[in-house]
């Protein structure tokens, strides 16, 4: 059995392989340390690594040592106080030198630091967070494929020749061809030895039938000599076609109320809450969609820096993102063909008559066609008349989620609570 052994060196001659194993040793301490940094860094600045401290007794690890008591000789080099026969006493019970435990005078044991690389931290970051009920619709005709065995083919490069095939195709071409004059050959023969059982002189005369006989011999051997050995027809070549790759196509819309209601914090957090969640979609999802739209009292379809960083405010409408969002599904994304995503971040301000308009937008048209809804409400205070609409519609489909939002805070506990992975 053939064994491999990687060791080829990463950046700053660190062996990658001991680098994978480290980290899934000490799994469980470094996830604790990662969960400590995510509370102190901003949202915005988590698209990077970071540097865990692992406490010294996590590192610690089984030894063998000498038990106190019993009787033992060992040789010292250099000794110059003790000749043979001498008692020595016992050393103390204190563990000294092995650190650990500080003290007046004594030196103590730092943690162990140990530095995670962006794609490190982002891994345990978003490890135990999923799309929920992510489902294969379709598979996708995308443009990248892949080269697949496709049996045989008679045409093809040289280079492409397979040339067990070409010969076993060969050998049986001769066998078909040779067939019918062997039969004939061995009938012939066997006629022949039979009109002259002995051998016969060069001087003595051959009866007719036998010049007959050896003339038809002499031909089907030149007839079976005259199959090739193998033939341009007998060649095959191994066939490779272009297969797409499968994938499950999906959509995220993202839905941000910036109504003259929403103030600056408020936006903010609305802001950072997406931040993470486009930052979790483009880590864990290729080739996923994702669909930002922004609305006062009417919605636009906006870039990712406009979504984040325009000025434009204006009174609430709610209703209108609904409705952008319907008309982009129904243009671009057919539900059949997409797996459809939205997460919706607002106040709840909204005018009371537009509340029951999305409503019924969500329980009659929208949410038949998507596969996860999650509004998160940005407010300190009581519920806005969006939220009560709301509860209505979670009645009704179990896959529309919300979460209410105070502050910062609250962001990344709410975020896994919407996009931890169920349990089917």
């Amino acid at each position: 059995m053939t064994q491999l052994i990687d060791r080829r060196l990463n950046g700053r001659n660190k062996s990658a392989v001991n680098r994978q194993r480290f980290i899934r040793r000490f799994k469980a301490q470094i996830k604790r340390a990662v969960a400590d940094a995510v509370s102190g860094r901003s949202i915005v600045d988590i698209d990077s690594g970071e540097k865990v401290n692992i406490p010294a007794r996590d590192m610690s690890e089984p030894v063998f040592q000498h038990g106190a008591g019993g009787r033992r000789e060992a040789v010292h080099p250099g000794n110059t106080d003790f000749i043979a026969g001498d008692k020595l006493k016992r050393p103390p019970d204190a563990a000294g030198g092995q650190g650990g435990k500080a003290g007046n005078g004594e030196e103590g044991e730092d943690d162990f630091a140990f530095q995670l690389s962006r794609e490190e931290f982002l891994e345990l970051f978003f490890e135990d967070l999923a799309l929920p009920d992510m489902v294969k619709t379709q598979l996708a005709k995308l443009v990248d494929f892949k080269s697949v065995r496709a049996g045989h083919t008679s045409d093809g490069v040289p280079t492409n020749i397979n040339v067990i095939r070409s010969l076993r195709g060969a050998l049986a071409r001769r066998i078909a061809l040779r067939g019918p004059h062997m039969k004939r050959l061995r009938e012939v023969n066997a006629e022949l030895t039979a009109l002259q059982p002995e051998p016969v002189d060069e001087d003595e005369e051959q009866t007719p039938r036998a010049l007959e006989l050896q003339a038809e011999v002499r031909h089907l051997k030149r007839r079976i000599e005259s199959i090739p050995f193998i033939d341009t027809f007998d060649l095959r070549y191994n066939n490779r076609i272009r297969e797409p790759k499968p994938t499950t196509q999906a959509v995220m819309f993202c839905l941000m109320d910036v109504s003259g209601s929403m103030d600056e914090e408020r936006k903010d957090i609305a802001k950072r809450f997406f931040i993470l969640l486009y930052l979790f979609l483009t880590r864990n999802y290729e080739r996923i969609d994702v669909v930002f739209i922004r609305h006062h009292t009417s919605a636009r379809e906006v870039d990712e820096e406009e979504f984040f960083h325009s000025r434009e405010t204006g009174g609430t409408v709610v209703s209108s993102a609904l409705k952008l969002m319907q008309e982009i599904i129904r243009d671009r994304y057919p539900a059949g063909e997409w797996n459809l995503y939205a997460a919706q971040a607002s106040d709840g301000d909204n005018w009371d008559n537009d509340s029951v308009t999305c409503r019924n937008l969500l329980i009659s048209k929208i949410m038949p066609s998507l596969q996860y809804f999650a509004y998160v409400e940005i407010t300190p205070d009581a519920h806005q008349s969006l939220w009560d609409e709301y509860e209505r519609v979670a009645e009704v489909w179990s896959n529309f989620a919300m979460q209410h939002l105070q502050g910062p805070q609250d962001i990344y506990p709410v975020f896994r609570e919407l996009f931890r992975k169920r349990v089917k």
